[in-house]
């Protein structure tokens, strides 16, 4: 049996290496992205606008359904305990304000980092096993400028538009309550829904949603740089990218909004 003290230990010390890794990566993305196009070198539009495709096209109909069924849970929710206070009038806001600071943003970002965060590091880890990588260092290509930057800015593009577009659907799905079982008229339900939201809340959920696209990129892009071990290690290497993805996206959001929340007070 292994010394618990030796096993903590070797864990903090590769916890630290993989945070100091995907910082490196991140940085060195952001050196291509603002340096690059200075120096003539950048990664082609058209990788670019494939990884937009589908990391923000093909994802529209599994956001829309999540974001749908959301509202309409979170309506028949809050439905029924306001009723009892005679305030049903008030699922409009709630479920406006909370699919735009909270619920649009975060399931968003499980819902990538589960599809396309998964795809990349697999991607990028098949690559890297079977020495592509190598080929294209061999050949003075940079592996980041042409597989992560692309990626990086299509989730960064690509996020806030599907948390927007999570937001209007969700309060599409609370209107479907609110109307055809709560019988409340349907423009008082829309005037309640954005007259009580501010504009804070939206940039709020933006924000989290950029901040969410850059974790999920890089933790994707590194995961899968980093693999080894054959097809096993690419397996692992996948598990792992959405696992860490779902961690982070959990533990920023929470900052985020305790950031946001102790800003207003």
């Amino acid at each position: 049996m292994r010394n618990p003290i030796a096993v903590t230990g070797e864990t903090a010390l590769d916890l630290i290496r993989q945070v100091r890794g995907i910082l490196a990566l991140f940085g060195n993305t952001l050196w291509w992205i603002v340096v690059g196009p200075f120096k003539g070198k950048t990664a082609g539009r058209q990788s670019i606008f494939q990884q937009m495709v589908f990391a923000g096209v093909q994802s529209v109909v599994i956001v829309f359904f999540i974001s749908l069924f959301t509202g309409i849970v979170i309506a028949m929710q809050s439905a029924y305990q306001l009723k009892q206070l005679g305030a049903v009038i008030y699922v409009a806001p709630m479920v406006s304000i909370s699919m735009a600071r909270e619920l649009g943003p975060v399931f968003v970002a499980l819902v990538v980092a589960g599809r396309v965060g998964s795809a990349i590091a697999a991607e990028l880890g098949t690559m890297k096993v079977s020495e592509q990588i190598e080929a294209l260092e061999t050949i003075a290509l940079d592996p980041v400028r042409f597989l992560v930057v692309p990626r990086f800015l299509a989730l960064l593009i690509m996020m806030p538009c599907l948390t927007v577009m999570a937001d209007m659907v969700g309060i599409l799905g609370g209107l479907i309550v609110g109307v055809f079982n709560l019988q409340i008229n349907m423009y008082r339900y829309l005037s309640f829904s954005f007259d009580l939201m501010e504009f804070k809340d939206v940039w709020t959920g933006l924000i989290k949603s950029v901040v969410f696209g850059t974790a999920i990129s890089m933790i994707a892009c590194y995961v899968g740089l980093d693999t080894r071990g054959g097809a096993e290690g690419v397996g692992k290497a996948t598990t792992m990218s959405v696992v860490i993805s779902f961690i982070m996206i959990i533990l920023i959001d929470c900052v985020l909004t305790g950031v946001f929340f102790f800003s207003e007070m």
